[in-house]
């Protein structure tokens, strides 16, 4: 076999070049990646994903936009993803995540820049496009991508610790929902893009694309341990994106998160401002509801990560599809905020659990090889989720005059999006 006469291996040699910093020491560098990764995602969570709503409530009062304004500016974010989605596949495989993300950061504070200097709709629409570029490029695709490469026996639990940072930054939503009111939205924007640039690229100097490029294995295992007997096939060498294609599961994982999103999305969206209409809460008030909603998430992410990793993965997410539902029920028809606790403690648990698994799933079935490219044109599928979610919501309630029947629209379907779990089976694996 070509090879055998070399005296030192591969891995051998590899770990000569490897920097200390990845050797030194009894911490696998894998948790200190996945800590980074908690980082730039609740960066993104803090400064835009939860703080989203809050923005819409000022900008509609300085411009009276319409709430299906807000909801296309949401929604060409999510196209902007979904396009891009196929694309950071090939960029992650070829350039690495650390030089991907870079970039990203540095056009995601660029987005932030210019949405301090919005004066329309055109220039509010090109902000959140660049934002868009930005997050996809230093966000949740690509830390999911090299988190899933770094872990195999423990990929739930770290991938629900890293998404953790999304939840530490929504309780941040108090504190620029306080910025947005005491210094408005223009200097909170302004200042967002700073800070997400300095604190951004530091933590992306941590991210290492492969275990194996350092003289590392996957969980820290000693490479005696890593071909153990009964670990899956996928998990060594894994699908390749048109073998994957050719596969149930893949749609029925792809379509099914997608339905999860119908939720998620017209929550991020329109929350607050139901609130605000139909409870009658300050923007302050509604931003703490987010914040118990995302305080409940990050419980959730983590139980969801360490019994993902010991029980059914495809079982958990099914009953959290079923709480979605029952969540935004009770949101759509809430009379008094204990209701509104309600639903933002049952929304963020399930969210928070079924988020993890839902990438662990994918990882799980395909395996390392090319999950990038197979995430990547799953989320073109996913996005569609995220798109029609605060649509339905918007347009529905500029039609009718409240949330409740768009909310109510959501929820069913989101209950039924259940039935793409039950038939999402592990596939065969692919001969070789």
């Amino acid at each position: 076999m070509r090879g055998t006469s070399s005296t030192t291996s591969p891995a051998a040699s590899t770990t000569a070049r490897t920097p200390a910093g990845l050797r030194s020491g009894r911490l696998f560098y894998g948790w200190l990646i996945v800590a980074a990764g908690m980082g730039i995602q609740g960066l993104g969570s803090a400064l835009l994903s939860t703080s989203y709503g809050a923005y819409v409530v000022l900008l509609q009062a300085d411009y009276a936009w319409s709430k299906t304004v807000f909801s296309i500016g949401f929604s060409l974010q999510q196209v902007e993803s979904g396009i891009l989605g196929p694309i950071q596949g090939w960029l992650l495989d070829r350039f690495g995540p650390r030089a991907v993300m870079r970039t990203g950061i540095v056009v995601f504070g660029c987005g932030f820049f210019l949405l301090s200097r919005v004066n329309s709709i055109t220039t509010f629409y090109l902000a959140l496009i660049v934002m868009a570029i930005g997050t996809g490029l230093s966000g949740f695709l690509p830390l999911t991508v090299t988190v899933v490469n770094w872990f195999v026996r423990r990929r739930a639990t770290a991938l629900g610790i890293m998404a953790t940072g999304s939840g530490i930054g929504g309780l941040m939503a108090p504190v620029v929902a306080w910025s947005l009111n005491t210094h408005g939205w223009r200097a909170t924007a302004l200042g967002s893009g700073v800070l997400l640039i300095a604190l951004g690229l530091p933590l992306v100097s941590l991210v290492r694309q492969r275990p194996e490029d350092h003289g590392l294995l996957p969980d820290g295992d000693p490479p005696a341990t890593v071909a153990t007997p009964g670990m899956p096939a996928a998990a060594l060498t894994g699908f390749s994106l048109r073998e994957a294609m050719h596969t149930r599961a893949f749609w029925m994982i792809s379509f099914g998160h997608g339905s999860a999103l119908l939720v998620v999305s017209a929550v991020m969206v329109h929350l607050v401002s139901h609130l605000k209409e139909s409870l009658g809460l300050s923007v302050t008030q509604g931003a703490a509801i987010v914040a118990l909603m995302t305080a409940s998430q990050m419980v959730g992410m983590v139980s969801g990560g360490v019994l993902g990793d010991r029980f059914s993965k495809r079982a958990i997410v099914t009953m959290c599809m079923i709480v979605h539902m029952a969540a935004l029920l009770t949101l759509a028809f809430a009379s008094a905020v204990w209701m509104a606790a309600l639903f933002a403690v049952a929304h963020g648990l399930a969210w928070g659990i079924r988020g993890p698994l839902m990438q662990a799933i994918r990882a799980d079935y395909f395996g390392r090889a090319s999950f990038g490219k197979i995430a990547g044109v799953s989320s073109m599928i996913v996005t569609a989720g995220m798109i029609t979610g605060p649509l339905v919501a918007g347009i529905m309630a500029d039609r009718l005059g409240d949330y409740r029947a768009g909310f109510t629209v959501l929820a069913v379907l989101a209950g039924a999006g259940s039935l793409f779990w039950l038939l999402a089976a592990r596939p065969t694996q692919p001969a070789r």
